[in-house]
């Protein structure tokens, strides 16, 4: 994808509604540069888990990476470098572009999947005092502990490519914190997080049980309390297993090897399953409920009179458990696998999940949506192709082996190689909350207090449109097949980030972003120092060759370059001016890059 798509779609066709506000007199030095960067915008310029919560990482504790038929595991510029990272992780820092250099893409993966995983989005939510049911903030009925949760994980997480894979997972196996209504949901849903990030690098057959049993799965698509047919009509509640087939493992439509829909005769395209697989996969998901064994309740107290029992959050990170007694014994037959009558429960969803793993379309439908998360929206067949084909066999007979689906990923010469740099529809929009994960990550953003206090961010017009974790539906975000309107994208191009583009996220994009990188987040709680920016301050040429490399891998436009220091000479900054003078300048280069064409279409 490149400027002229940005522009295609209306991202940055910004009107004069959607500029950012103009900052007030007391703005200062910064108020012209801010405001050059709208005129940018415009001319387009795991496990179960113990006692204690923890999760321990499933597979991938080290891996050996055959490298045969990878063209570019050398990178031979920082440029190169940066590109690679901020794909396999949220952001490049000079360290990180150095070591990578020094050891090439695969031994740099390599030590990335053997590094010890990061603190637990459980843990830290216990270590803030969020598990305390008698704290009066009544923490087990909100969901805002789960928001700081799931920022501090992915802005100051020391293992970064497990954290990036784990949230590519999260929009694919998709639970919203924004569905979940139960007490104790904030813990439910790190629990769910650490699910996903124990098994990143582990194997995909795992993944797909610990999803099904976890208890925020569960409460979100209704497989908890489901319940078995009975005389008086009442059937197994078919959501989940609709949503497994559709969105987890298969999809709608039979395909190749190589993700292509297959056709019929007529060539039509051809259903993966039908309404009677849906109604007989469900009899096995039923009988399933919270893990209540260590359940203690507390007797509390209400404002309007009487009490309350809360139990602890002991069920929020215990698989659910089968209720014979509530398990359909009927037989079950879907996608050409029968589950006979009487079978046990346990061993049905051994041989349902065995079928969705195994099912010929799981790879290509599984790698396909992670590449588009990762590298470009549109793959080439051949190049889904060959990561499905590691999907099935890692190369020693095991299929489903994710570290190395996703190195394969990663280091696929499609995603390696420099004519994806020159590609029109190579390529993919920048999604909202990994922009400000990499703002964070790239200027040493920490929290002062410890609390990491930023919330739901998902409004487009005052904020980024997007946040982690709170997708509006089951189906993400946005579809991975979704085509904006009115454009002139090629005959089956598309461009999934883009459905979350609007008039308004444009400008609330640009207006939220102008205040978090002067502001920084949380009444300053969490703030850019800029250190190394600030010794370029007074070079405005040299200060957005730093932010090209470490923001957009190089690919900032001459054009755009040109635009932003010329924005930025604007205001002299000598080596004696205001460290306020200094800082606006920072900043103002900041948000001008980050609001480049080139920026939001990453390559």
């Amino acid at each position: 994808m490149t400027q002229n798509l940005v522009n295609e779609v209306g991202l940055l066709d910004a009107t004069e509604e959607t500029l950012p506000e103009r900052p007030s007199a007391s703005a200062g030095p910064m108020t012209a540069a801010a405001l050059a960067a709208a005129v940018l915008a415009a001319c387009g310029g795991g496990g179960g888990g113990s006692a204690s919560g923890t999760v321990a990482p499933v597979g991938g504790a080290s891996i050996s990476l055959n490298t045969a038929g990878f063209s570019y595991l050398m990178p031979s510029s920082d440029e190169e470098a940066a590109r690679f990272l901020l794909q396999a992780q949220f952001s490049a820092s000079d360290a990180d572009i150095a070591a990578l250099r020094a050891t090439g893409c695969a031994v740099w993966l390599e030590r990335q999947v053997a590094q010890p995983f990061g603190p637990t989005g459980w843990d830290w939510l216990n270590s803030q005092g969020y598990g305390d049911v008698l704290n009066p903030a009544n923490y087990y009925d909100n969901s805002y502990p789960a928001d700081y949760m799931i920022w501090n994980q992915l802005m100051s997480a020391p293992d970064p490519l497990r954290k990036r894979v784990a949230l590519a997972l999260s929009e694919f196996f998709v639970v919203s914190l924004s569905g979940l209504d139960f007490s104790w949901r904030s813990h439910a849903m790190a629990h769910y997080w650490d699910t996903l990030a124990a098994h990143a690098l582990g194997n995909y057959r795992d993944l797909l049980e610990a999803v099904t049993l976890n208890p925020a799965m569960g409460n979100y698509l209704n497989t908890r309390g489901n319940k078995k047919e009975n005389s008086s009509g009442r059937q197994p509640d078919e959501n989940y297993a609709r949503e497994v087939m559709q969105l987890f493992t298969i999809g709608l439509l039979q395909l190749n090897p190589d993700g292509t829909p297959q056709t019929d005769g007529a060539g039509n395209k051809i259903d993966t399953y039908g309404a009677s697989d849906v109604s007989n996969l469900a009899r096995v998901f039923t009988g399933y409920d919270l893990d209540q064994s260590q359940n203690v309740n507390t007797v509390i107290p209400q404002a309007g009179g009487g009490t309350r029992n809360v139990g602890n959050t002991a069920f929020a990170r215990l698989p659910m458990l089968l209720s014979a007694s509530n398990h359909s014994t009927l037989a079950a037959t879907f996608l050409g696998t029968t589950v006979a009558a009487n079978t046990a429960g346990a061993a049905a969803l051994q041989t349902a999940l065995d079928t969705l793993f195994n099912h010929p379309n799981t790879a290509p439908f599984f790698c396909r949506q992670m590449i588009q998360r990762l590298v470009t929206s549109n793959p080439s067949p051949a190049y889904v192709a060959r990561v499905a084909a590691v999907f099935s066999n890692n190369g020693a007979g095991v299929r489903g082996d994710l570290a190395r689906v996703f190195a394969a990923i990663l280091l696929d010469d499609e995603a390696r190689a420099p004519a994806g740099l020159t590609q029109a529809e190579f390529g993919k929009l920048r999604e909202p909350m990994l922009r400000l994960v990499q703002w964070g990550r790239t200027f040493g953003v920490n929290s002062s207090s410890g609390g990491w206090k930023i919330g739901d961010l998902s409004n487009a017009g005052t904020q980024l449109g997007q946040s982690p974790l709170r997708s509006p539906s089951v189906f993400n975000y946005f579809r991975p097949g979704y085509v904006p309107p009115s454009t002139a994208l090629s005959a089956g191009v598309v461009a999934p980030e883009f459905q979350l583009v609007t008039e308004s996220s444009v400008g609330g994009y640009l207006n939220y972003m102008m205040g978090v990188i002067s502001s920084g987040l949380n009444s300053g709680d969490m703030s850019a120092p800029y250190t190394s920016e600030l010794a370029l301050v007074t070079d405005a040429a040299a200060l957005v060759q730093r932010l090209k490399l470490l923001l957009c891998a190089g690919q900032l436009s001459v054009a755009n370059e040109t635009l932003i220091v010329s924005a930025l000479n604007a205001t002299a900054v000598t080596a004696t001016s205001t460290s306020a003078i200094k800082r606006n300048r920072i900043c103002a280069a900041v948000l001008m890059v980050m609001a480049s064409a080139e920026y939001l279409i990453q390559k």
